[in-house]
């Protein structure tokens, strides 16, 4: 189970949602699902697709019904990654790590038993998807991003900056940065019920984390400074570079800061909306 207590699956399964010309708006998704006797025949392509390559099955948001209004002509499938017509190529990092990949569909071929969901209804199921994943992203590195904070005492001490009062000062507004973050998580989460699905209110989890993650390695960069682009072999310096260099990534996943925040205002503040694309 995850952090809201829904059930999961074991096996590796990625979401197969952006796509080169969509980008965070994500009701304009191009890559199709047709029908062909007792199943469907997709074709596109997909990007920033995290964990494809390891991936058993993903999750599929494809356009079926193009005279549809925006929003209603999607649905979603399960794909098997390892079927033919689908092809993964990883996508490097700065870091050196690769976590995301591109993913290309050509005449792949899905059981109709393989669709969630009602036909053309999947911008709920999508939605619903996402909402869980910011619950999750947001509640399972909740703190320093999964670094406990003696880490970032030893970045002072062994950088040699243990007695500068400003890195202190940054240090000391960090953990209580941490500690806040932690417990609006906690009491966000306490207030789903198991199984039901995480509201919009959930978005605040993932964007705390975020920028936490970004408060930390803006820390880490003051204290080791230059010598965090070279692998010396110096304390921490390897791991404290990929976890800088990973940050970027982390306002893109689960949807971006932007989306989050006009989420927030609009769904929990009941702020006007924006004239612009869809937000899930």
């Amino acid at each position: 189970r995850d952090v809201t207590g829904v059930q999961t699956c074991a096996l590796p399964i990625c979401q197969l949602f952006s796509e080169p010309g969509a980008g965070s708006d994500l009701a304009g998704v191009s890559t199709s699902a047709t029908r062909d006797g007792d199943g469907w025949v997709v074709n596109g392509q997909k990007v920033w697709t995290t964990g494809a390559h390891f991936s058993d099955f993903g999750l599929l948001l494809a356009r079926t019904d193009r005279d549809a209004a925006k929003h209603r002509g999607m649905t979603v499938f399960l794909v098997d990654m390892h079927a033919p017509g689908v092809q993964v190529r990883p996508l490097r990092q700065m870091s050196g790590d690769v976590h995301f990949n591109e993913v290309f569909l050509t005449d792949v071929r899905v059981p109709d038993s393989h669709r969630l969901g009602p036909v053309d209804d999947g911008w709920r199921v999508a939605a619903t998807t996402l909402r869980s994943e910011r619950a999750s992203v947001g509640g399972t590195y909740a703190g320093l991003g999964a670094v406990p904070f003696e880490q970032i005492r030893g970045v002072l001490r062994e950088s040699g900056r243990g007695d500068d009062l400003q890195l202190r000062l940054e240090a000391a507004r960090l953990y209580a940065r941490r500690t806040v973050t932690d417990l609006t998580t906690a009491r966000l989460l306490e207030q789903v019920p198991p199984g039901e699905v995480p509201g919009p209110e959930l978005s605040l989890c993932k964007l705390l984390k975020t920028e936490l993650i970004g408060a930390t390695s803006r820390l880490v960069m003051k204290a080791i400074g230059p010598a965090l682009a070279a692998d010396t072999g110096r304390w921490g310096t390897f791991a404290w570079a990929k976890y800088v260099l990973d940050h970027p990534g982390m306002r893109i996943a689960a949807g971006t800061d932007e989306i989050q925040k006009s989420v927030l205002a609009e769904r929990v503040l009941g702020l006007p909306r924006e004239d612009r694309k869809s937000v899930v």
